[in-house]
């Protein structure tokens, strides 16, 4: 018997049994190596469904007033303050014109501001008072119907640039040797008269006239003189 290089037995076509004995077991070697079991992979368990997302709640805002607000430019906050102090000065301005209004509105210059502000501010103002913007346009002193009175007539016109009051008169008489006998001044009550109640002030332009008698203070009077007052 003999063995192939795989150590398989080989038939020779000899059947004989050697005469010394039977024949030995022969060992059949398998060469291959075994091959290494490959392990099985345990099955990865399915991943557990995920519950459905609910659906998202719109965003309610906040009231205006506790909403976070982002800060304005330095530029925007220095033409505020700028704004403020502007009007915190006007408004000191006009506090000193309304408190010294009355003195004011004597000057020609200031009169207009003050007259301004007045009517947006619904204040009154002083009535104007220029007593040399009154001029006489005529006069004269006579002796009335009763012995011992005079008649005394004037016509006179406002020639300022605003409304005045009714001026004073004051009248003085002289004698012939030009030594004033006497001098009164008649308050607009006193030669108006009955008129009084009406008018209390002469308009820039417009005239009026007067007409009061009083009672001679000494005979030979033969000069006067009118003053507005």
């Amino acid at each position: 018997m003999q063995l192939d290089e795989d150590g398989q037995l080989l038939d020779t076509g000899d059947d004989a049994t050697p005469a010394d004995g039977p024949p030995e077991p022969v060992n059949t070697i398998d060469a291959t190596p075994a091959s290494t079991p490959t392990p099985v992979a345990a099955p990865t368990p399915a991943p557990a469904s995920e519950p459905a997302a609910a659906p998202a709640k719109p965003r309610r805002l906040a009231p205006a007033f506790a909403r976070a607000r982002a800060p304005r430019p330095a530029s925007r906050r220095r033409r505020a303050e700028w704004l403020a102090i502007v009007a915190l000065a006007l408004v000191l301005v006009v506090q000193l014109l309304m408190s010294q209004r009355a003195a004011l509105a004597t000057s020609a210059s200031w009169r207009p501001v003050i007259v301004g502000a007045c009517t947006v501010l619904r204040c009154e103002v002083p009535a104007w008072r220029e007593p040399t913007a009154f001029t006489m346009l005529a006069r004269n002193v006579e002796q009335a119907g009763a012995p011992g009175v005079l008649a005394v007539t004037a016509s006179f016109r406002n020639d300022a640039r605003w409304p005045q009051p009714w001026p004073s008169l004051r009248l003085g008489l002289s004698d012939v040797d030009g030594i004033t006998v006497a001098a009164r001044v008649f308050a607009p009550v006193d030669y108006r008269g009955a008129d009084a109640g009406g008018d209390a002030l002469i308009a820039p332009g417009q005239s009026a006239n007067v007409r009061f008698e009083v009672v001679e203070p000494a005979p030979d009077i033969v000069a006067f003189t009118f003053d507005f007052r």
